[in-house]
């Protein structure tokens, strides 16, 4: 793979298959923080340090292949143009901080795009991996395996009574953060959510954005994740996790039923109402656009609409961010440019589906 090939493609191949519970979880991912041994942490080292571990990450990894993931493509933050870093963001393949961050920053990348290893964000290694739908237990054994495979090669800082050592200390102990990111409509619907966010977050879980710490729940879309690691074992956070996840699954199925037992006529109006916007819309901002393809997921879901693929409104969700947009267009876009562009390439992939 390489950059451009990156760019062109905005649904990550791993996305276009499906998961257990994928109407309701879309993704489940575990990312784990790792530092160099003796090494002074990202956050206050020297330059030439972390070009070291630049340049040691570059000739080790680069291009080599572990089991399934293929070809890992190494870039540097100080090769990429803004956009494309936003795209990248755009995809999850790396974290806002890191886009930010205009030297001594890299990535290594799976042609799957089931893996991406950050490379001096606010860690050494953040090794991040998804799976589709809810599969943390799976997911959480390969990034293990991953994990063994770096460690060959590279002496972490670890401490035997604390465990790895990180910048963040929510982050010390395992090192892991496991999340998910699920479609819950029907409890936004109902207004229920809001009451539950509390709740999540008093069990030590925390609920985010699409894009993570201080981002939007867009479209619906929320990330559970856990908060703390030190004093944890791993399977004892994902058990956490998977246990408040199942029952949100089973609440947003509720809410559903319920939805379409006592306001169906409503419910099949406002998923035709979203569905007619994205179809006929000439100019379309990114907030209504990831509002009716939630709507039109959940018509999907429940049988509303047969005649689009949940794989495009994945798609649709990531080639209608801003990054996307202007790489799509080769150049720099104005909101109102891209909000016309945004409405071209919806109604396109709407009617190619039809």
């Amino acid at each position: 793979m390489s950059l451009q090939q990156f760019m062109n493609e905005a649904i990550s191949p791993w996305m276009k298959e499906e998961g257990p519970d994928s109407d309701i979880v879309m993704s489940s991912r575990i990312r784990l923080a790792r530092n160099f041994e003796q090494v002074a942490f990202p956050i206050i080292a020297e330059p030439d340090n972390l070009e070291n571990i630049l340049t040691f990450i570059e000739k080790e990894f680069n291009h080599q292949s572990f089991k399934s993931y293929q070809d890992l493509e190494f870039l540097k933050m100080d090769d990429i143009k803004p956009i494309e870093k936003r795209v990248l963001v755009e995809k999850h393949l790396i974290s806002p901080h890191l886009a930010e961050k205009s030297k001594q920053g890299g990535v290594l990348i799976s042609n799957s795009e089931q893996v991406s290893i950050m490379v001096n964000e606010e860690d050494h290694i953040r090794v991040q991996l998804y799976f589709p739908g809810f599969q943390l237990d799976q997911a959480l054994d390969q990034a293990f395996e991953i994990d063994d495979w770096l460690e060959e090669k590279i002496n972490f800082a670890f401490d035997e009574d604390k465990g790895y050592l990180t910048s963040c200390p929510t982050n010390v102990g395992t090192g892991l953060r496991a999340s998910v990111m699920m479609h819950l409509p029907a409890l936004a619907l109902t207004q229920k959510i809001s009451r539950m966010i509390p709740a999540i977050n008093q069990l030590g879980l925390v609920v985010r954005g699409i894009y993570g710490e201080g981002s939007e729940a867009l479209g619906n879309i929320f990330q559970i994740s856990n908060q703390v690691t030190l004093g944890r074992s791993e399977k004892d956070i994902i058990q956490d996790l998977e246990s408040v996840v199942q029952k949100l699954v089973e609440q947003e199925r509720k809410a559903r039923q319920l939805l379409s037992e006592e306001t169906a006529l409503q419910l099949e109006d406002r998923i035709f109402r979203s569905y007619g916007i994205l179809e006929h819309s000439r100019i379309i901002e990114s907030k209504e656009t990831a509002k009716c393809l939630s709507d039109v997921r959940l018509g999907i879901d429940m049988g509303y609409i047969k005649h689009v693929s949940k794989t495009i409104l994945n798609e649709l969700m990531i080639l209608t961010q801003p990054g996307f947009l202007q790489q799509y267009a080769k150049k720099a876009l104005s909101p109102q440019d891209r909000d016309v562009l945004r409405a071209s390439l919806v109604r396109e992939r709407l009617n190619l589906e039809n």
